[in-house]
């Protein structure tokens, strides 16, 4: 499978606007990670973009996931990609566990991405200019995005061994390199 493919996928299984904006998010991270490590780039970054495609119509566990990696293995999805989606989630670790970088890495970006891109919303300047401090802040706030797991985001800094500030840092650059897709270039007043 490749980027248009999963593209067209991902479209297929989802109308959100605000799914597919996260699964940019995590793919532009992942191919930053991937780039970072010497790993392949394409293949991280479909993990990422694809992580979440079978939410909409699966959102319950463990239905998300298992749902969407049969898809993925009738559209000949490489089974590396697979097993890291299924990964990302508590519910398939015992078969699926976090014991490879690109499942490390999806893990640690998925939470984060989606905190750093809420972070962003809130500043007129959005990622431009964005600190790994202000972020560490927003983190202690909450009730700001509350949804969002602070134990899952300390955890996958832990698993990719680097400190919090430094993947949080990590994930920032990887979203400016996207900015003008995500709706997230500074606004003008």
């Amino acid at each position: 499978m490749n980027r248009e493919q999963a593209w067209e996928l991902l479209h297929r299984y989802t109308t959100n606007p605000a799914l597919i904006r996260h699964g940019q998010c995590v793919e532009a991270a992942m191919r930053h990670y991937a780039r970072l490590q010497g790993a392949d780039e394409a293949s991280w970054g479909l993990a990422g973009l694809l992580h979440d495609f079978d939410y909409e119509r699966y959102p319950e566990p463990p239905q998300h996931t298992r749902e969407g990696a049969a898809v993925l293995r009738r559209e000949g999805c490489d089974e590396e990609v697979v097993a890291a989606i299924l990964s990302h989630v508590p519910w398939n670790l015992d078969d699926y566990p976090r014991d490879r970088p690109i499942r490390r890495t999806l893990f640690a970006c998925d939470e984060l991405c989606g905190f750093v891109y809420a972070a962003a919303l809130v500043r007129p300047q959005r990622l431009e200019g964005m600190e790994p401090g202000g972020v560490l802040k927003k983190l202690k706030q909450k009730s700001f995005a509350a949804a969002v797991s602070r134990a899952d985001i300390q955890e996958g800094a832990a698993l990719l061994d680097v400190p919090l500030e430094q993947h949080i840092a990590h994930c920032i650059v990887a979203l400016q390199s996207i900015a003008s897709e995500l709706g997230l270039s500074p606004q003008t007043p």
